[in-house]
């Protein structure tokens, strides 16, 4: 299993695409828009800067790493010969089946179709396709490369030889593989999101401000970043909608949104990468903030 097709050069897509290039895996990096291709790949080329500064690599590591990525416009064209897909894509459940079911039709037969997805469910996705055994969910943490957590997570009908096969390949990148039931939000995201709805809420109905809340949290409970700040780094559409789907598939009140979330979603205020959140980023302030996540 040596090429792995990335679809999407987002946040999460790049820093994917990193991460297997970096092990020498010849990655094909998909985006339906070449400005979204070079924006990931300026940002990966930054972050394997950084690694190198840090003499965490070499500067030959990060040529090889770089070398090892190609990027297409044109899906049919930067899977024909992937063994792995993994889909970065927003989390949008339209978008996810139309995907997974062009994928279905351009991959090779024996190709495993993965999801990032941080909530939706692989059962839903793998019934798009043909080959609902050979798709499963490959939940990366952000930042890719820094963070060793990967959920792994089992559709309905996922096969024990597709679940094998990715367990091992991301041992391989040197990641801790963690076996999870399809169920909304998996395991990460419905335990972490009501938490920072939560933390929403605490700043909504005026309980504290928002240092003060993320300051509690940090010293209180040991967290290395505030509920609040974290909702930024994440992205407070991203949060929203996975909260979203969770409160769709349990249809319990608590995992309903905070109208406060919502309002700033509509605003534009998206956090880090809308350059305002709960925090406001200056172009300086939002590159050292990324820059101490690979500290």
């Amino acid at each position: 299993m040596k090429n792995i097709a990335v679809i999407g050069a987002g946040t999460m897509g790049n820093g994917i695409a990193h991460t297997f290039a970096q092990f020498d895996y010849k990655v094909q990096l998909i985006d339906v828009s070449q400005a979204s291709l070079d924006k990931g790949m300026a940002t990966i080329t930054k972050n394997l800067d950084r690694m190198v500064a840090k003499e965490t690599i070499t500067e030959a590591d990060k040529n090889k790493t770089l070398k090892n990525i190609t990027t297409y416009t044109n899906l049919e064209e930067g899977v024909e010969y992937a063994s792995l897909v993994v889909e970065a894509a927003t989390e949008n459940l339209d978008l996810k089946l139309k995907i997974f079911k062009d994928l279905d039709t351009f991959c090779p037969d024996d190709t495993i179709l993965a999801s990032n997805t941080s909530s939706i469910s692989i059962t839903q996705i793998a019934a798009a396709t043909k080959r609902p055994g050979m798709v499963i969910g490959m939940h990366f943490m952000n930042p890719v490369p820094i963070m060793k957590l990967v959920e792994i997570i089992k559709g309905y009908s996922t096969s024990e030889e597709t679940f094998a096969i990715v367990k091992e390949l991301s041992e391989k990148l040197n990641k801790v593989p963690v076996e999870v039931n399809d169920y909304p939000g998996f395991v990460a995201n419905r335990i972490l999101m009501p938490m920072i709805n939560e933390a929403i809420e605490t700043l909504y109905n005026g309980v504290a401000g928002v240092s003060e809340i993320d300051t509690v949290m940090k010293l209180g409970m040991a967290h290395p970043m505030g509920p609040l700040q974290l909702a930024d780094f994440i992205g407070l559409d991203v949060c929203l909608s996975i909260l979203k789907v969770m409160y769709d598939g349990f249809k319990n009140p608590k995992y309903a949104p905070c109208p406060l979330l919502v309002n700033m979603v509509m605003a534009g205020k998206l956090g880090i990468k809308s350059g305002e959140g709960f925090y406001d980023y200056s172009e300086s302030r939002k590159a050292e903030t990324v820059a101490a996540m690979f500290r």
